[in-house]
């Protein structure tokens, strides 16, 4: 139990440090991942109304 709340209070400092030190780079991953969110619900959707259809 010790290790996990370790390796998530590190993982939690990293993310802010690496927003403090490159805030265009973290700006541009989050993007990048909110992308792959949408692309993925755009398939699925496209996916459903074709089967649906």
């Amino acid at each position: 139990m010790q290790v996990k709340k370790v390796v998530t209070y590190v993982a939690v400092a990293f993310v802010i440090f690496y927003l403090f030190t490159r805030p265009e780079q973290a700006a541009a991953a989050v993007n990048g991942v909110f992308d792959g969110i949408f692309n993925g619900a755009n398939s699925l959707a496209t996916f459903f109304s074709r089967v649906l259809a």
